[in-house]
């Protein structure tokens, strides 16, 4: 007789177990589901500003030089994107494809480089103590404030001083140093690398560089991804620092050689065929960036997740 309640308790209690915990996933799952009227309508409100731009850039890429000044900018006419094209990829003999592989070459080696020399500092600046640690720390914030653009002419001097401008590594060089990848990747190290998995290696015998790249660099793949399109993008549409150091049309990245031809164009030398050659190649020129962003959305996404959050 006294069993039954306890019994009847028990059941009630194991019954009642998971409707709670259903009741705190439905919780949970609204409160990450929560949708916002405001902010719909704001996003559609923006969206077009966005996207407005790529749009014009498609539909001014079908037409030929005479139906971009004769045409409404924002509605096809007749389609001539392979024409385009092949006017793009065969002008001045070719040239085009040579600026591509320049700039793949200035943008891989750039954002591989960058990304590992700052995935390094920021582990050695979150995971190290050292004599004025956080001094240096200090002065890479700093150095995110500066714009890239007011130091273009003292790494130009620098650079004629030892005789490597007009060269690939005049590009490249200055382009391996991020201070906002380094910053970002003492963030997401302070919480992507246990401390006690680090001393852990070290009993079992395993030396700092060791430790290094077989442990923390597979933890901070992430992080790594991230600042490695980052600096690919940055890279990519440097237009700057390769206008200044670069004088060789064959060293050319896409963003000084398109100017290039746009300047000829808007000069009256030939303008009848590279304006349009100028938009297609524009055109060209994006895909590679939207394909790395679509492949690469789900590395970059989870760094800068873990960096806002836990940062």
């Amino acid at each position: 007789m006294s069993t039954a309640p306890t019994t009847a308790g028990t059941a009630t209690g194991a019954a009642a177990a998971p409707l709670a915990a259903a009741a705190s996933t439905r919780r949970r799952r609204g409160s990450t589901d929560r949708r916002s009227p405001l902010l719909t309508v704001l996003v559609i409100l923006v969206l077009p500003y966005f996207l407005l731009p790529l749009y014009w850039l498609v539909v001014a890429s079908t037409k030929d030089n005479g139906q971009l000044f004769s045409t409404f900018g924002l509605w096809f006419d007749q389609i001539n994107l392979v024409s385009n094209l092949q006017q793009v990829f065969t002008a001045q003999g070719g040239i085009f494809w040579t600026w591509i592989g320049n700039t793949l070459l200035y943008s891989v080696v750039s954002a591989v480089g960058a990304a590992f020399l700052a995935t390094a500092a920021g582990y050695a600046f979150a995971k190290y103590t050292f004599p004025a640690g956080t001094a240096l720390f200090s002065v890479v914030l700093g150095s995110i404030m500066v714009p890239t653009t007011a130091l273009a002419i003292p790494t130009y001097l620098l650079f004629a001083g030892v005789n490597l401008t007009d060269t690939r590594w005049s590009v490249v060089l200055p382009s391996l140093v991020s201070p906002f990848g380094v910053y970002l990747m003492r963030v997401y190290a302070a919480d992507a690398v246990d401390t006690q998995l680090l001393e852990a290696a070290r009993v079992d015998g395993a030396g700092e560089l060791r430790i290094f790249f077989s442990v923390a660099l597979r933890l901070l793949a992430p992080g790594f991804i991230t600042v490695l399109l980052f600096t690919l993008v940055a890279t990519w549409n440097n237009y700057f620092l390769p206008l200044i150091m670069l004088s060789t049309p064959e060293k050319y990245p896409l963003t000084v050689g398109l100017a290039q031809w746009q300047s000829a164009a808007a000069a009256g030398s030939g303008g009848q065929v590279l304006f349009s050659s100028v938009i297609t190649g524009s055109l060209v020129s994006i895909v590679p960036l939207v394909v790395a962003f679509l492949y690469l959305q789900k590395y970059w996404q989870a760094g800068l997740s873990t960096g806002g959050v836990k940062g």
